[in-house]
């Protein structure tokens, strides 16, 4: 069944996006040991894909996607997403965003999350923690009755409160059995607008927050997106299915390492 286009799930579908979720998370729980100055991110990335190969029936959503050729997409600094895995090495107090898709027995999980190669420096740290907190305000907002204009501006506007900016030109997205599904998943509205949401809908929520202005620009690769004025940016995803009371988060870290990894001094 759909509504507005989008699928409305079976109950007996949540456990299979727990299933892939969990897979993609656990995958994610892995990666602070490899993140530190003088790794690449093609290294990283090897690292995912073996995760990934050892999995028995666990395949990459992303390698072969519109001729995609890694298992994640891994974005340092001042980009955005979509950042292509390479030769280029971190330094002391790059921030990265990891995203990884799995495939599980048909199910797709989705999630990613920020790291930090080395010390971390306060404006980075706000940066994490403010983005962080703009996608748990987002799913706190998630009910049925409630519309995804009001997901979406309950995140503008507490991004905006801290005097950073939300990107507008990347969005969540519905997902299941397909990866890239109805509806677009705005982090920016306006309160009653959208679609209605209802017990069953599958989507992530995927807030990518600039310490400078939203604006963003794709490169010649035709994936990597990164701030105009080369502000840092950072994201933070998870995927999730509407309850009747709120929502259920597939992609929740089993190891608690879902929030910022750093220590505060």
């Amino acid at each position: 069944m759909t509504r507005d286009g989008i699928r409305i799930h079976e109950e007996a579908d949540f456990a299979g996006m727990h299933k892939a979720g969990r897979v993609a998370a656990e995958i994610l729980d892995a990666l602070p040991e490899f993140v530190f100055p003088g790794q690449t991110t093609g290294e990283i990335d090897r690292k995912i894909t073996e995760m990934i190969d050892a999995r028995p029936g666990v395949v990459s959503a992303t390698i072969g996607y519109k001729g995609y050729q890694h298992a994640s997409c891994i974005s340092v600094n001042h980009v955005v997403c979509h950042g292509i895995p390479g030769d280029k090495k971190l330094k002391d107090g790059d921030i990265l965003n990891v995203d990884v898709t799995v495939i599980v027995d048909g199910w797709y999980g989705d999630t990613s999350r920020m790291y930090v190669a080395g010390k971390l420096s306060r404006k980075s740290e706000r940066l994490l923690q403010v983005t962080h907190d703009a996608l748990m305000i987002g799913l706190e907002t998630v009910k049925p009755g409630k519309t995804f204009g009001d997901i979406g501006h309950a995140i503008q506007t507490y991004v905006e409160a801290q005097r950073m900016s939300v990107v507008r030109d990347f969005c969540g997205h519905g997902l299941g059995q397909v990866f890239h599904a109805p509806p677009n998943v705005l982090h920016y509205g306006r309160p009653g607008t959208g679609a209605v949401l209802e017990e069953g809908m599958f989507f992530t929520i995927e807030p990518m927050v600039n310490l400078g202005r939203p604006d963003t620009k794709v490169l010649a690769d035709d994936w990597t997106a990164v701030t105009r004025d080369k502000s840092l940016s950072a994201q933070y995803e998870h995927s999730l299915g509407v309850t009747a009371d709120g929502c259920d988060i597939f992609t929740l870290s089993p190891a608690g390492l879902f929030h910022p990894t750093y220590t505060p001094e």
